[in-house]
């Protein structure tokens, strides 16, 4: 997998303001089930921006959650890291929290 971009002349990935990413939709079994959660998504970035691969560095706790999150954010657009002015590819921790509303 590769690092998460740092260092100098280096700018780290990040969400692009142009692009309207959907956030991921709460799975029906999982409200009726009552689940809520955090998830951790490690995000590998294209130099084009798009998802190269996501993993879930930290679950919910429940498999329905991150499968959730991970296929929304599989579809969604960043802005790449930069290196000395040129895209690279790099990875991005992107959290997501799942709560029901009462």
């Amino acid at each position: 997998m590769t690092d998460i971009v740092t260092g100098s002349h280096v700018v780290p990935p990040g969400t692009d303001p142009r692009v309207m990413n959907i956030p991921p939709r709460y799975p029906l079994e999982a409200v009726r089930r009552g689940q809520q959660g955090n998830v951790m998504l490690n995000v590998l970035v294209a130099t084009d921006g798009s998802v190269i691969s996501v993993d879930v560095a930290q679950s919910s706790g429940f498999p329905l959650l991150d499968r959730a999150a991970r296929d929304a954010v599989a579809k969604w657009r960043f802005r790449p890291g930069m290196r000395d002015g040129l895209a690279v590819p790099s990875t991005i921790p992107v959290p997501l929290t799942f709560v029901l509303e009462h």
